[in-house]
């Protein structure tokens, strides 16, 4: 008999609509599968450096930023640890900081991920109906998670997510 192909799933949260779909998305699978469910929220603290090495940010600012960033973080993640609990899904959770496609591989690695979920955006490609080039569709950091994860990937943009986590 074939064994269960996700067993570990992470989510990236970033705290967009996409992100906390992506999460209630987890949480559904979590369910249906008997999954385990890890989210994971970066600080951006390279993009702090670079734009505090390139002198478009001050240290004192970019310092600030950063505690804002941190603070947004832990309250995502609260958040959407708080949906895993509601539907009875215990969850991981865990503040990073780095270069956010870097620290997401990272974190999948660590936690022996099967899969990781971003959030999409569906609204991107609806007016026409299809995609001419992917740049429209994933931003530069989804198309490095996609790139260097060691584990398959799956951009969430099932429309009607929300009301599929009322349902559980």
């Amino acid at each position: 008999m074939i064994k269960p192909l996700i067993k570990k799933v992470l989510v990236a949260v970033n705290g967009s609509q996409s992100s906390i779909r992506a999460a209630m998305y987890g949480i559904i699978l979590a369910k249906q599968n008997h999954c385990a469910v890890k989210f994971v929220y970066v600080v951006d603290t390279a993009t702090l450096k670079r734009l505090t090495i390139g002198k478009f940010l001050v240290q004192d600012e970019s310092d600030g930023f950063e505690g804002a960033l941190r603070s947004d973080g832990e309250k995502y993640l609260d958040y959407v640890t708080e949906l895993a609990k509601r539907k009875g899904i215990k969850a991981e959770a865990e503040l990073r900081e780095g270069s956010v496609w870097v620290e997401v591989v990272q974190a999948a690695d660590a936690f022996g991920a099967n899969l990781i979920l971003l959030g999409g955006h569906p609204s991107r490609y609806a007016v026409t109906g299809k995609v001419s080039d992917d740049s429209s569709v994933f931003s530069r950091t989804d198309k490095d998670i996609i790139l260097n994860a060691n584990c398959s990937t799956l951009v969430v943009y099932e429309p009607k997510v929300e009301e599929l986590y009322k349902m559980l």
